[in-house]
């Protein structure tokens, strides 16, 4: 099989938003209790973060990370996790059908997050809260000192404000799973209200609206065009969520779910355009995909331990273990949000640790990086810069999801000093290998600088604590610069990174 990819030095789509390489955090199973805290464990610093998890975590480069939630923050009350530890209350998660000790909370947060070389992305409840907790939070996390709330902060050992600067406003407010679910138009306003009272205290705040919770929600996509009806220019972003399963166990169909991720993106794009030009409005909205990754794994026998929930405190929920094929989709996703931003400047994979993440922990033991991780990682730390149009001539393939599906899925990123050109690039197909060649159009392509591939025979293989390394980056073979042109071999079922000197 032969594949051509062309790109043109001034065939731009957009500035890379760093922070599309995001991730998610939610008081849900073991992805905080177990997961970034666990005190007594052999490697947790004074404040029980465990150090494993910590250096996992930087080396990922994640510029932000979402929390507390998810659905779990529509119940929350965010006062319980402030103060002396011994005093924060034990409460009841509707969510999750758990009990939540509150002994990580907004500060210690903060706190992790600083350590981890990351910026917080906080959650209010708009569900069961309102206005008045939104604005007490925020005057907490960011208001020097003098007031209640500032004062009660500095009271609890964060003399210097958090300087929270990016606030999602709830979380799938459009799902009946929802505590407090609410109809479009009752969100659309009170995000509107309490975007004003935001935007009031700090106008460079970055607001995110609650979207879809996915594509196929009945009320999409009407619920994005009455939300951003009623609060447009009060908010910066519409978030968007989704998650792919393999229940009917069809590779090409699986690793072609991308394709409807692009079209979701595309159609949110309209109606955002759509409401501006119905508002007359100078101001530009955008999207934050701040949920996104695959989920199925162990989902349905999740849905009987939450069903039969006793309220046990951090239980193992939602552990998916990715194996190789999970890798080409997830690959597939983020040359996805690459080639979309323009439309794309946050992106969380769902989650971080434990609970459908890229890193995994035993308790009291060890942690490892599941098979996504990789991927993920060297997209953070290559992948930023300006993403280049590219046209691909490649076979195609039908399937439920989609039609006319290429083969070759790719992505390519000028690095910001201007000297390489970065391709990130899938071969989808089960049993060709496909021959490679890329045009550099007003580029002097001077040499391939590394390339790295992940490819495994299995696609079922997995990564485990006793085995951690089983699916992992390996060193490319046959790929060169000829002629001007970028030439080689990609193997059946592979994700590559090629680097080129320009």
């Amino acid at each position: 099989m032969k594949a051509r990819v062309s790109i043109h030095r001034d065939f731009e789509i957009s500035e890379i938003d760093d922070r599309v390489y995001s991730a998610f955090l939610e008081h849900l199973g073991r992805a905080v209790y177990g997961g970034i805290y666990e005190p007594g464990h052999p490697t947790a610093d004074a404040d029980g973060f465990r150090g494993d998890v910590l250096e996992l975590v930087r080396d990922l480069d994640l510029p932000l990370v979402r929390y507390p939630g998810g659905n779990f923050v529509s119940n929350y009350d965010w006062t319980d996790g402030i103060g002396p530890r011994e005093d924060r209350p034990v409460r009841l998660d509707y969510a999750w059908r758990t009990t939540e000790s509150n002994a990580m909370g907004t500060d210690d947060f903060v706190r992790w997050c600083r350590k981890a070389g990351t910026e917080p992305m906080l959650a209010v409840n708009l569900g069961s809260k309102g206005f008045t907790e939104a604005l007490a939070m925020l005057e907490y996390c960011n208001h020097p000192g003098g007031s209640y709330w500032s004062d009660l902060r500095r009271k609890h050992g964060s003399a210097d404000p958090h300087n929270v600067k990016v606030w999602c406003l709830g979380n799938e407010m459009d799902g009946p799973w929802q505590m407090n679910h609410r109809t479009a138009y009752e969100y659309g306003r009170i995000a509107n209200e309490v975007g004003r009272g935001m935007k009031t205290f700090d106008p460079t705040l970055e607001l995110v609206a609650c979207g879809s919770s996915h594509a196929h929600m009945p009320t999409y996509p009407s619920w994005e065009a009455e939300v951003l009806d009623e609060c447009y220019d009060s908010v910066d972003y519409i978030s968007l969520h989704t998650y792919w399963d393999n229940y009917e166990g069809d590779y090409l169909n699986f690793v072609a779910k991308s394709v409807p991720l692009d079209r979701y993106i595309h159609t949110v794009g309209g109606i955002i355009d759509y409401v501006k030009a119905k508002k007359r409005s100078k101001h530009d909205v955008f999207i934050s995909f701040d949920e996104w990754n695959v989920w199925y794994h162990n989902r349905k026998q999740d849905e009987k331990d939450i069903g039969t929930s006793v309220w046990k405190e951090a239980p193992p929920l939602l552990e998916d273990v990715y194996n190789f094929e999970d890798v080409l989709l997830v690959g597939c996703a983020i040359n996805t949000f690459i080639r979309r931003s323009d439309r794309v400047k946050v992106a969380c994979i769902a989650q971080l640790v434990n609970v459908i993440a890229p890193i995994m922990t035993e308790n009291g033991g060890p942690a490892w990086k599941q098979t996504i991780y990789h991927p993920l990682r060297l997209a953070s730390i290559y992948g930023r810069g300006r993403a280049l149009g590219v046209a691909v001539d490649v076979p195609t393939y039908d399937v439920q999801v989609a039609d006319d599906v290429p083969y070759l899925d790719a992505s390519a990123v000028l690095a910001p000093d201007g000297k390489t050109v970065t391709f990130f690039l899938v071969n989808r197909h089960p049993d060709e290998a496909m021959t490679l060649d890329i045009g550099m159009a007003g580029f002097e392509a001077k040499a391939v600088s590394e390339h790295t591939t992940i490819a495994h025979p299995d696609l079922r293989a997995t990564n485990t604590a006793k085995h951690p390394d089983r699916v992992k980056p390996a060193k490319g073979k046959g790929v060169s610069v000829r002629d001007g042109s970028v030439r080689g071999k990609l193997q059946p079922r592979s994700w590559h990174m090629i680097r080129i000197a320009v």
